[in-house]
């Protein structure tokens, strides 16, 4: 079990772990190893997290998410495939902490009726100015 808040955690087989070569500098040992980690979470497959949850989960992940529902992470930060492997789960868990927070709802506000007041002074004086562009009257 992954644990992710204190009343959700996630299956440990929900989490599909993969190794590849990682890119950019490194010399001989990034050539011949596996340490960049790919980490693949099933976000509308998964049977522990509640819909709301999931369709947050969707939102945030954005671009990293493909068009089957799955989280795809990347992880090649480091040299050790171990702590490139707990740097995809971290931002994992903290992915699903920040879709698992429930966002406030908004309250409708209404204007002040000073503001309403000003708007419209605004509203006459721009009239103003504008009236006063056009060619004098002829008498």
């Amino acid at each position: 079990m992954i644990p992710i808040t204190d009343r959700l955690s996630i299956e440990d087989d929900e989490v599909e772990v993969r190794h590849a070569r990682a890119s950019g500098p490194g010399g001989q040992h990034v050539n011949k190893t596996s340490t960049a980690i790919e980490l693949r979470f099933d976000v509308r497959g998964s049977p522990t997290l509640p819909p709301d949850v999931s369709a947050r989960l969707e939102k945030l992940a954005g671009s990293r998410l493909t068009l089957d529902g799955v989280l795809v992470l990347f992880a090649q930060g480091s040299r050790s495939q171990e702590m490139n492997r707990q740097e995809a789960l971290e931002r994992l868990v903290e992915l699903i902490r920040r879709a698992a927070e429930r966002p406030k709802p908004r309250k409708p506000t209404k204007p002040t009726y000073a503001s309403k007041l000003r708007r419209l002074e605004g509203k006459a004086s721009r009239s103003g100015v504008k009236a006063r562009r056009g060619k004098p009257a002829l008498d």
